[in-house]
Parts: structure tokens; C-alpha cells; sequence
């Protein structure tokens, strides 16, 4: 019997389910999803105001999850799926726990922090560089996030 690997495109939309069920709890709608061998690890969405932890962003959730898994802070040879182009802070921790490769749908004009206004992920000074992927379904990931705040705005 021949086994099914997931494809990005299926990968994502998991991702963009966490995303969902941020914006019905009221969160901004993040989500991300740590995948192993083609393994689903850790899936979460962003839960800084549930938690009353600004911490806790998709990225961050995923990645303790999945480093109390493997019993290892350093989640080599893993992949991130993330909505929306990781803030500085979740990309500064994508670089500490040595993330093989980022995927990732939307950029944050704003706030991105591996390639719209900064490029940590890559940056040679540091002592570990991800291979970055972007652009995966990506105008559903932006339309998520677009959504959310105009109705926020009202």
C-alpha cells in the first residue's frame, strides 16, 4: 500500500484553519504548522490575548510544542508553515531552534521579519540561516488577515 505525503497546498491549509479559529476566538488570525518527515508535529494559531502572553504567536506555540516532542530545543531538519511572514521575535526563534525551512503565505509589510522590513532568517552574522519558501496560497492568506481587521475597523 502506497503511502500519501502531504503537499505544501495541504500542509497550508492546515495552517490556515489555525488561522481561522484565531479569528473566531478574536485573535489576529495566525496560523502555523510544524511538520517532520512529512509528519504533522505541532499545529496551533495565535493566543496572545486567550494567554494574556505576548508571546504567544502561532510560531512560538508550534515550535515548544514540537521541541517538548523531540525532547530537544533544536528542531533540526523540521519545516514551518505560517500564514503570514514571521515578526521579528518568532524569527529570531525560528533561527534558535535551527528550523531547516520557513513556508509561508503572506508577507506583513509591517511587522515581517524575514523579508519585508527585516531578513533574519538569512542573515549571515548569525549562526544558523533558514531556507525560506513564500508565497503558498497566499492571497488566501492575506484575504484572512484583510478580513479580520476591516471588520475590526467596523
Amino acid at each position: 500500500m502506497r503511502t500519501s505525503s502531504l503537499t505544501e497546498y495541504e500542509i497550508m491549509e492546515l495552517a490556515i484553519e489555525e488561522a481561522l479559529q484565531a479569528s473566531r476566538e478574536g485573535e489576529v488570525p495566525v496560523g502555523a504548522v510544524l511538520v517532520s518527515d512529512n509528519q504533522v508535529v505541532a499545529r496551533n494559531h495565535n493566543r496572545s490575548l486567550s494567554l494574556d502572553d505576548p508571546t504567544a504567536h502561532a510560531e512560538i506555540l508550534v515550535l515548544r510544542e514540537g521541541a517538548a516532542q523531540v525532547g530537544n530545543y533544536r528542531l533540526n531538519g523540521c519545516e514551518l508553515f505560517v500564514t503570514i511572514e514571521p515578526c521579528p521575535m518568532c524569527a529570531g526563534a525560528i533561527v534558535h531552534s535551527r528550523i531547516s525551512r520557513l513556508i509561508f503565505g503572506a508577507r506583513d509589510e509591517k511587522g515581517g521579519g524575514v523579508k519585508s522590513l527585516y531578513r533574519l532568517l538569512n542573515d549571515k552574522r548569525l549562526n544558523h540561516q533558514v531556507q525560506v519558501t513564500e508565497g503558498i496560497l497566499s492571497e488566501r492568506c492575506q484575504e484572512i488577515m484583510q478580513s479580520f481587521f476591516n471588520a475590526r475597523r467596523g
